[in-house]
């Protein structure tokens, strides 16, 4: 079933929501759909090479409960690891990461710094533009 591309800014760099985002992803690649993902500040430095498995806490509105829980889950290996998710995503259906030309640049981020699951660099304009419908922003 491919009903168009599923466009996805990434900006959110907490475990909790990167791996919503990669249940997102790996559900639509799953059923055949396109997947672009464009990786944004937060979310783009969690997906440096040698911070890309590393604890990134949990977002506020998870609370010491929502995130201790949320820590509990995923330490006892009851959850895959987000990054762990999107490389299988990637292996199922057709999924690209491009990092935000802009965010590299603010962040100091150099392309050799990213994890291999990161494809290329790309601008605003050309993700707009390759966008077919909505765009999700997480």
């Amino acid at each position: 079933m491919d009903d168009g591309k599923l466009s996805v800014a990434l900006f959110s760099g907490t475990d909790d929501k990167l791996t919503a985002a990669s249940t997102l992803i790996a559900g639509a690649a799953a059923m055949g759909r396109k997947v672009d993902v464009l990786l944004q500040f937060w979310a783009l430095d969690s997906f440096r090479a040698d911070r890309i498995t590393k604890d990134h806490g949990a977002s506020p509105e998870a609370g010491e409960e929502g995130a201790a829980q949320f820590r509990r889950k995923a330490g006892s290996g009851e959850l895959t690891h987000w990054s762990e998710v999107l490389r299988q995503a990637k292996e199922i259906g057709e999924v690209r990461f491009h990092a935000c030309a802009q965010s590299m640049d603010v962040l100091d981020i150099a392309t050799d710094e990213l994890d291999p699951v990161v494809d290329d660099v790309e601008g605003i304009a050309a993700f707009m533009l390759g966008a077919d419908g909505p765009i999700v922003f997480i």
